[in-house]
């Protein structure tokens, strides 16, 4: 993965003596081409054991350490979500504590449940818009560094950030309009009470 593939030579030595053979199978027939090639390495040479590796899993074993780093930027993708979610929450409550008397007001002069909830998330989508807006140069910088590692690689397609960042905004209109609607929906009469 990491180093081009060289020119290649496979040449029968008759002097030199790995024991080795490389043999395609049908994928149906595994067990039974497993089983008769046993036989037929006891046949020819009973004093040493019969092992047998399939080249697939050594395929898979260069990949290992590829393997893990998905499996632990997944975890930390999704907790570095989960906790911006929940900072984003927490912000629009306590804005929904700060504004419930403007929201109380605005409610009683006749605004609707769609017109508070756009008040109250128009701020917050414009500072996930903001980070969106740092965030894909930098996403963009790591992700074709880290292919740089590779010697063969993918290019980075531009579709792939647009569809991180609207995975973003819909994420985040989902943590903040559930507390907006929450706040639009509420009576008015208790915001405005000790006024």
């Amino acid at each position: 993965m990491h180093v081009p593939i060289e020119p290649l030579v496979i040449r029968l030595d008759d002097g030199y003596l790995w024991g080795v053979a490389l043999i395609r199978i049908d994928p149906e027939k595994t067990t039974e081409i497993i089983e008769s090639l046993e036989v037929l390495h006891k046949s020819l040479n009973p004093d040493f054991p019969y092992t047998y590796q399939f080249a697939d899993d050594e395929y898979a074993s260069l990949y290992k350490s590829e393997q893990v780093v998905k499996k632990i930027s997944g975890y930390f993708a999704f907790l570095a979500i989960f906790i911006s979610c929940l900072g984003l929450l927490g912000l629009v409550i306590f804005s929904s504590e700060q504004r419930s008397k403007e929201v109380g007001i605005r409610k009683v002069l006749g605004a609707s449940v769609t017109q508070i909830t756009t008040l109250l998330s128009k701020d917050f989508m414009k500072l996930v818009f903001v980070s969106i807006l740092f965030s894909l140069p930098i996403a963009y910088y790591v992700m074709n560094n880290w292919l740089e590692g590779f010697e063969y690689r993918i290019t980075i397609h531009w579709w792939i950030f647009i569809a991180a960042a609207v995975g973003a905004v819909i994420i985040a209109l989902l943590t903040v309009s559930g507390q907006a609607i929450k706040t639009a929906l509420a009576n008015p009469i208790t915001s405005l009470r000790s006024e």
